[in-house]
């Protein structure tokens, strides 16, 4: 992580004290985010971004500031201040009031907001298997919440077990999604991805690449996925905002198919729109950086 932080309007170092144990969202994870790639200082895809967290904020009754153009210039200004025109960028939007534990605030909400460098995933994923993972008729499945812990906890002991990533899956056996990313499966000339109701987050890749990418030579779809269609498919990867898409090489107790050729094409592809997309809103760029 960089060394300064965005708290509400405020760029701060890293270790300033500016938060305090009464607030319920810090202590409860009562509150949402969103994870957004900077590209030549231009936040990419922002208006899927702050509508997702907005529709995510109402739905578990966390205040939303009124403006996204202010967030948005505030952002910026993080990145400005960090000297990060690549990066990665972190957003969070946390309930300040609420429960029996808490000290009340003036603020309803804080934004605490914070980048670091890319990472470098490598050119594949292993992914290992959990089974109950996703309850997919939950009312809030598919909300983006910073209670993360078992997300976390299932991603470390991944690397424990060998693997990069696991694949969630939900109460019927379907395949959900990965800790933090999106899965997909190749088919011939077709390309699956589990629909909403199968317990997954709507990624914004996962979002562009149903309904703004150029999928050619493919078409994309959402069906529900189950482990064996994963061993069947001539190629599987996942994708984020950080991944972007990432082939999986290898399926915990399933023989698959890895082939970067087959998912080069959509990457290729996705790249492109990222970067016209960018260079279209070049004017929103941190001012340091235009």
């Amino acid at each position: 992580m960089h060394r300064l932080v965005l708290h509400n309007d405020t760029i701060l170092d890293a270790s300033e004290p500016c938060l305090t144990p009464g607030q319920v969202g810090l202590m409860t994870g009562w509150g949402v985010f969103s994870t957004l790639r900077v590209r030549d200082g231009v936040l990419f895809a922002w208006d899927r971004h702050v509508a997702r967290m907005r529709r995510d904020a109402a739905l578990v009754h966390v205040p939303f500031p009124e403006s996204p153009d202010e967030l948005h210039a505030s952002l910026l200004r993080l990145v400005e201040a960090n000297r990060a025109p690549n990066a990665t960028l972190r957003v969070n939007i946390l309930r300040n009031n609420g429960g029996a534990f808490h000290v009340p605030t003036a603020r309803e909400f804080d934004v605490i907001a914070f980048t670091s460098d890319l990472a470098d995933w490598g050119e594949s994923v292993k992914l290992g298997v959990v089974t109950q993972a996703r309850h997919s008729q939950n009312p809030y499945a598919g909300t983006k919440v910073t209670s993360w812990a078992f997300n976390l906890t299932w991603y470390e002991k991944a690397h424990e077990d060998g693997f990069d990533e696991v694949l969630l899956l939900d109460e019927s056996g379907y395949v959900s999604e990965c800790t933090s990313a999106n899965v997909f499966a190749i088919f011939g000339d077709e390309v699956r991805t589990p629909p909403l109701t199968c317990g997954c987050l709507p990624g914004i890749t996962r979002e562009l690449l149903l309904t703004e990418i150029d999928a050619s030579p493919y078409t994309i779809r959402e069906q529900a996925l189950t482990l064996n269609d994963l061993e069947a498919a001539d190629a599987v990867f996942i994708t984020s905002t950080t991944r972007d898409l990432l082939p999986v090489a290898s399926l915990q107790g399933l023989t698959i198919r890895h082939s970067r050729a087959v998912v080069d094409p959509l990457l290729q592809n996705f790249r492109s729109y990222q970067a016209q997309w960018v260079k279209e809103h070049a004017g929103e760029a941190a001012p340091v950086l235009k």
